[in-house]
């Protein structure tokens, strides 16, 4: 089984390539807590995202709303939008997960008809897939042909696979799109990432409420108003929290001491960055590092 591991850029979008053939598309299999955090960060990216849960559960977040997702469950992300993943009620999760461009689904003289459009409905920012629900089997079915060509790359196989993108579409626009576009949405979910990608850049220096909100364009109070309706959390948290998830980085990758992470990552008291990770992680940053460190080593060496 393929595990998934992304990079993400200062805006949070993500930059791994996804490409498990020579098209701009990717199918992998995930099992969320293998992931360095422990749980699939905040990010967005241009492709359309197709999950399905193939064991456990999982919570997943899209812009402002959070769903659980039992095995059997399924997801379509929209292009653009912010989401991230964690397990739920305890289960190890494990999700197939399908990446393509939209400028892969048609040719170019059907893509402004029936994708552009769908592309930019804020008011579908995701589409749920029930099991019970014959087009979404339809969906999931595709899924595991995608697969097996990718496996198997017969003659045409290339020719085979957008077939099945394009059912896969088809029954997406037949079932699931709303066709509307709400300014406010797109507009507030653009002043997110501006803020997010300001943190993100400048996470290791001293951070204010007033800096952030002046990326957003917002009044303190309508910055932290944002942070609370997308995130559940105040700015200066989420600041934290994203210090403590790169000083895991840190951690594993490299030999520096605690104290060298601490300032690396924004704290300046040794003390009060072991709190935080202990209030963040449930552990300390040392015995995260012995733990980590095995599965680190081998990791390397699969790679070499």
């Amino acid at each position: 089984m393929r595990n998934h591991h992304f990079l993400i850029d200062y805006n949070l979008k993500e930059l791994t390539e996804h490409s498990t053939t020579t098209w701009p598309i990717a199918l992998y299999h995930t099992k969320i807590r293998h992931h360095r955090s422990g749980y699939i960060p905040l990010h967005w990216h241009d492709e359309f995202q197709f999950v399905f849960i193939l064991e456990g559960e999982a919570e997943f977040q899209i812009n402002e709303e959070t769903l659980c997702l039992k095995q059997g469950d399924g997801i379509f992300i929209n292009s653009g939008c912010l989401h991230m993943a964690k397990e739920a009620n305890g289960t190890a999760c494990t999700y197939i997960c399908l990446n393509v461009s939209p400028h892969f689904i048609t040719a170019n003289e059907l893509f402004t008809t029936f994708v552009h459009p769908y592309m930019h409905a804020s008011q579908t920012p995701y589409i749920l897939f029930n099991w019970k629900d014959r087009w979404a089997k339809h969906i999931y079915q595709c899924i595991q042909t995608i697969q097996q060509l990718i496996d198997e790359t017969p003659a045409y196989y290339e020719l085979e696979l957008n077939i099945q993108l394009i059912i896969i579409w088809k029954n997406l626009l037949q079932n699931g799109f709303q066709m509307k576009h709400d300014v406010r949405k797109h507009n507030k979910n653009e002043r997110m990432k501006h803020m997010l990608n300001w943190i993100h850049q400048h996470y290791h220096e001293k951070v204010l409420l007033q800096d952030i909100a002046r990326e957003g364009q917002l009044s303190r109070s309508e910055c932290c108003r944002y942070f609370k309706d997308i995130l559940k959390k105040s700015p200066l948290h989420y600041v934290n929290e994203y210090r403590i998830q790169q000083s895991l980085i840190l951690l594993q990758e490299t030999d520096f001491n605690i104290t060298e992470i601490a300032y690396q990552v924004g704290f300046n008291s040794t003390s009060y960055f072991i709190n935080m990770f202990k209030r963040i992680k449930n552990t300390t940053p040392l015995a995260y590092r012995k733990l980590k460190l095995p599965h680190a080593l081998q990791l390397k060496r699969v790679e070499e």
